[in-house]
């Protein structure tokens, strides 16, 4: 593969994390009661803080070229992961409303491996 194809196939990697960081970025109050209600973390406003940064700095790096792209995917992974595992908890669903947060969770796991695919060409290619 070209380099400008898998630059295009790590910007399509990134493009919901930027997406989403842009749009917490741009109504924080938004974001800190997205994350009090996920988490129940309180104060929720520094967790906020702390996913914006990871979901933008993740994808910046995602789109870097080496090693960065490894951290890039390596931190996107692990804040799907933790996210995956709050938000879309399928098997403590009640019984029919299941069904989207299965569909969500498993879509976030190839998200994931993708993340995985990409570290490693990267570090291929290094």
């Amino acid at each position: 593969m070209s380099g400008a194809a898998l630059l295009l196939a790590r910007l399509a990697l990134a493009s919901p994390f930027l997406f989403s960081g842009v749009t917490k970025a741009s109504d924080f109050a938004g974001a800190t009661a997205e994350v009090r209600g996920l988490t129940g973390f309180e104060p929720a406003a520094p967790l906020a803080m702390l996913v914006i940064a990871v979901q933008l700095g993740g994808s910046a790096l995602l789109l870097a070229r080496g090693r960065a792209v490894w951290l890039g995917a390596a931190l996107l992974a692990g804040f799907t992961l933790a996210a995956t595992l709050l938000a879309h908890n399928f098997w403590a669903k009640p019984e029919g409303a299941w069904l989207r947060d299965a569909t969500t969770f498993f879509e976030h796991m190839g998200l994931m491996a993708g993340l995985g695919l990409a570290a490693w060409i990267a570090g291929r290619a290094t």
